[in-house]
């Protein structure tokens, strides 16, 4: 169930870091996805590893789950987190024509894994945009968004079952 205020704002309205000092540790699962649009041919370059710059999904993957673990140091009033495991996921898509990436992140602690997944996917993005830009300056990063939390006071939430934007 949502909140219907927001919760980074104390009584006389100033920003400040919610105090989760009293919730209980329970394991907390994140998932959030994205897309970053591109011509097909700059998706052929990723596809056949021809790009100059070496293996551009994996070094997304990687900037993925190195964003997952920076977000507090990016994200004002995020608390700090120990990840208990990061997956990003990454799909070339001849339809789009672009690359899909998905991300999970997961903790046991007293605050959610959200901010975690959608950093991993808007940082795993913009590492495809920073290496492919030579070539396609015009690539499009879109939908990014989160599909499902689970685990504390809140419950579980998925997007699927009517709880999220189109």
């Amino acid at each position: 169930m949502a909140s219907d205020k927001l919760t980074h704002f104390n009584a006389a309205g100033e920003a400040h870091m919610v105090d989760v000092g009293h919730k209980a540790d329970t394991h907390r699962v994140a998932v959030a996805e994205g897309r970053i649009r591109m011509r097909p041919d700059t998706l052929a370059l990723i596809r056949r590893g021809g790009h100059a710059k070496g293996d551009v999904l994996g070094v997304a993957r990687v900037a993925g789950i190195m964003a997952a673990k920076k977000t507090a140091d990016l994200v004002p009033l995020c608390h700090p987190l120990p990840l208990t495991r990061v997956e990003v996921e990454l799909a070339p898509e001849a339809d789009l024509p672009g690359v899909h990436c998905r991300v999970t992140a997961e903790t046991r602690g007293k605050t959610g894994v959200e901010m975690e997944a959608l950093t991993a996917v808007q940082v795993a993005l913009l590492t495809i945009y920073d290496m492919c830009k030579a070539v396609d300056r015009g690539m499009v990063m879109e939908d990014i968004r989160l599909l499902a939390k689970s685990g504390g006071k809140s419950g579980d939430w998925r997007r699927d079952e009517g709880g999220g934007h189109p």
